[in-house]
């Protein structure tokens, strides 16, 4: 059964439950109304006639006699009983009928109201015990006919069912109708998902055509978004597969032509260089990828101890040099003493990418600049460099795997896999702290770390 059927018989099946308690409370109501108001006549008309009756039976109070009888409406019939089971009098509407409206009432010594038939006719009867001189003297039974209460029951019954049949058909119309305009989106999600997955399309979006606080709204929202989510980690698959096939094929070509050179002319040591040279470059880029990899599925777990981060920096100062030769100088600035909590070999690896970057995208005789210092309850450590710079709108990628903000794609001359950036940022995110990159067009680059102090009880993202 379809979404909107149910809810459509949800609806008529909750308004069929309130009609039915309705139409019984009303029902109920007016039976309950209309037989006190045939009591209250039997009532008055009893009250009327023993008071009556009180008065001019003063000397014969043994003998029950009624002389009042005919002061009896039309529409009430009355009978007089004595003590012993026979009838005395009886009003005269009541024909030659002798028989008691009530014959249980007549054992009762009490006041009985009941409904009863007497061949078709429905009465409601009144049975009065009568006492005169102390002593009880007979019953006088009032009767009322109940065919006005019983038309209005059978009409108000008709009524009830007619028109809750009526509402219902209305009401299960209206319901449809509503469910189907409601679950409308529901229906346009479904298209646009089937013709992305036909399509292979994710640029297409859900028109939002329900109000965006409604439930349906803010399901086409989170649609969207999750389809712009997918859309840029699809766009991202393509390019990593696209950078790594480039990664990949260009030191594997590299490594093809010198073994062919080497078959054809024999071994020579620049080809053997060269081919260890590519053989390393393809271990790193394959490493690097592993631990993104491992990183992103949360199976690369990171040490929590204390780590001093002015002796890291230091350790990766006499690395840099030895990374730069002569051809960039790199030089250690302002060096504060300062402890975080983390991964030391990671930390290392951080900063140690951070430099390598420098150095890589920096001219000859240029310079790499390393300084720490701390910063309210932060430790700032910076790598500048005076490179060509980054243009602003290149920043917000540079984190990126793969992305190189050289789009000839030309290899500097260290050879890099842009993989480095990407693994300090992973490394920043999840010891607590944010990694921030500013340059300027021709005066340089300049990477900031900030990670919390071991004192600061700042815990990791």
């Amino acid at each position: 059964m379809s979404l909107r059927a149910r809810l459509t018989l949800a609806y008529s099946a909750v308004l069929a439950g309130v009609l039915l308690v309705f139409g019984a409370a009303l029902y109920i109501i007016l039976s309950f109304s209309l037989i006190i108001q045939i009591d209250q006549t039997l009532a008055r008309s009893a009250e009327e006639i023993l008071r009556t009756s009180r008065v001019t039976t003063q000397r014969d109070l043994r003998i029950l006699t009624l002389p009042s009888l005919q002061f009896a409406s039309s529409n009430v019939y009355v009978q007089v009983w004595n003590a012993e089971g026979a009838l005395i009098a009886s009003s005269s509407n009541m024909g030659a009928f002798e028989q008691p409206l009530d014959a249980l009432s007549l054992q009762e010594p009490t006041q009985q109201f009941r409904d009863v038939r007497v061949g078709q006719v429905h009465l409601r009867v009144l049975t009065v015990p009568v006492v005169l001189a102390s002593e009880p003297s007979g019953f006088l039974q009032l009767a009322a006919p109940m065919a006005v209460v019983d038309r209005a029951r059978e009409s108000l019954l008709i009524f009830l069912a007619v028109g809750g049949a009526l509402a219902l058909l209305i009401a299960a119309g209206l319901g449809s109708w509503t469910a189907r305009r409601a679950l409308r989106p529901l229906d346009t999600i479904t298209e646009t998902a089937l013709q992305i997955t036909r399509a292979d399309d994710l640029s297409r979006r859900i028109p939002l055509e329900a109000p965006p606080a409604s439930e349906v709204g803010r399901l086409i929202l989170a649609f969207n978004e999750t389809l712009e989510r997918l859309e840029a980690l699809f766009t991202s698959q393509r390019r990593f597969l696209a950078d790594v096939s480039h990664e990949l094929r260009t030191p594997l070509t590299a490594i093809r032509g010198n073994v062919d050179l080497i078959r054809r002319m024999g071994a020579d040591p620049e080809s053997l260089e060269a081919i260890q040279s590519e053989a390393d470059r393809l271990i790193r880029l394959v490493g690097d990828l592993l631990l993104l990899a491992q990183a992103e599925t949360g199976n690369l777990p990171l040490a929590r101890a204390p780590v001093e981060v002015d002796t890291v920096l230091l350790e990766v100062f006499q690395q840099g040099r030895v990374l730069a030769m002569e051809r960039v100088e790199v030089v250690l600035g302002e060096l504060d003493q300062a402890q975080v909590m983390g991964d030391r070999d990671r930390l290392k690896q951080l900063f140690l990418n951070l430099v390598a970057n420098a150095i890589q995208y920096t001219p000859p005789h240029g310079r790499v600049t390393l300084a720490m210092k701390l910063v309210s309850e932060w430790v700032h450590v910076s790598v500048a460099d005076t490179g060509p710079g980054i243009a602003a709108d290149e920043l917000p990628h540079v984190f990126e795997r793969f992305y190189r903000v050289d789009r000839s794609r030309r290899r500097p001359s260290l050879g890099g896999a842009g993989l480095g950036l990407s693994i300090a940022y992973w490394i920043t995110r999840n010891h607590g702290g944010r990694i921030e990159a500013a340059s300027e067009v021709g005066k340089g680059s300049t990477f900031s770390v900030w990670l919390p102090l071991a004192s600061s009880g700042t815990e990791k993202d």
